[in-house]
């Protein structure tokens, strides 16, 4: 089957995470991002994975900040609240799905942070196109998936998004008239305050995702509407690089194909729950990423061989002996 096929096995993907707890104790952690290695922790597997990931360009922890916590054993393992402890070592579950028969397509394993579970969709998609000659027309999300680079992503790809579109600019803060009370004017490239005044840029990029649109100072200061605006001394926008790709996402969510993502979604937790009620993996047994890597590999693949036996056509009886 070609990818080019969109109505066939893995036409319409999922994506989603959940945390198994890493062979870690969460009572024996070191504060902070800093551990001063001894030879004898160098020599383990898990730390030279570690230490060799934090010198190239897949760190496994987040670059703009250090860990609140290290585990000794398994350092690439995050600090996580979302398992099924309070807090815990752990590492992120990552399946793309066909929602069709809920069969795991692909597997990813990841640290807990929401990050790396996103750029785990990319990974995903693209390795299973390569590997499987198979393109998903849409994939279906939470609203953690939701960003605008992942939404730009999909969309560059020619894959439609069903994911919630989250964000806080839409939402009017003490009062104040939110960014959805602008207009935005394409052809000019500004943004259209409620009192009829632009908004303009210079068209640099912040942060690499961010471009900002700010009102002229004399504009604000004669406006009758600025206590509904600002405090400031001019109002100020920000606008995703991915807004059009955004727009087209907040397009999508009242079609009927949209909405029957949205149920065929929930096939992936089906995934996850068979996954830890029925194989018992709630808990990791190796240590570091790799031994992440096969465990999940490994539980996928059972749950696929289940899972395909069930949809195997039941083959007539054999004939009675004479």
């Amino acid at each position: 089957m070609s990818c080019a096929d969109a109505s066939g096995p893995g036409s319409s993907g999922a994506v989603d995470a959940s945390v198994i707890e890493a062979d870690a104790s969460r009572f024996k952690r070191i504060e902070g991002g800093k551990i001063d290695w001894s030879d004898e922790q160098r020599a383990s597997r898990p730390v030279r994975e570690y230490l060799a990931a934090l010198d190239g360009g897949n760190r496994p922890t987040n670059p703009k900040r250090e860990p609140k916590a290290l585990s000794p054993i398994d350092p690439s393992a995050a600090w996580t609240s979302r398992g099924r402890h309070k807090v815990m070592f752990g590492y992120s579950l990552n399946y793309l799905i066909d929602t069709k028969q809920a069969v795991v397509v692909d597997v990813e394993a990841t640290p807990t942070r929401i990050s790396k579970e996103v750029d785990a969709t990319e990974t995903m998609i693209e390795r299973t196109e390569d590997r499987l000659d198979l393109k998903p027309k849409w994939i279906a999300a939470d609203v953690a998936y939701g960003t605008g680079e992942m939404i730009g992503w999909l969309v560059e790809r020619k894959i439609a998004p069903h994911i919630p579109v989250w964000d806080q600019s839409e939402v009017a803060a003490d009062g104040k008239f939110a960014r959805g009370d602008f207009v935005y004017d394409k052809t000019k490239d500004v943004y259209v305050c409620p009192n009829g005044k632009e908004l303009r840029t210079s068209g640099t990029v912040h942060d690499g995702t961010t471009i900002k649109y700010i009102a002229r100072k004399s504009d604000c200061a004669r406006c009758p509407l600025k206590g509904n605006c600002t405090t400031g001394s001019e109002r100020r926008l920000a606008r995703d690089v991915n807004e059009v790709a955004r727009d087209h996402v907040r397009s999508l969510m009242n079609t009927e194909a949209y909405r029957q993502s949205e149920r065929e979604r929930k096939k992936i937790e089906t995934r996850f729950g068979d996954v830890k009620r029925n194989l018992g993996f709630t808990r990791l047994r190796l240590r570091g990423l790799t031994g992440a890597r096969d465990e999940f590999l490994l539980a996928a693949t059972a749950q696929n061989l289940r899972r395909l036996a069930n949809l195997a056509p039941t083959p007539p009886p054999l004939p009675m002996a004479a």
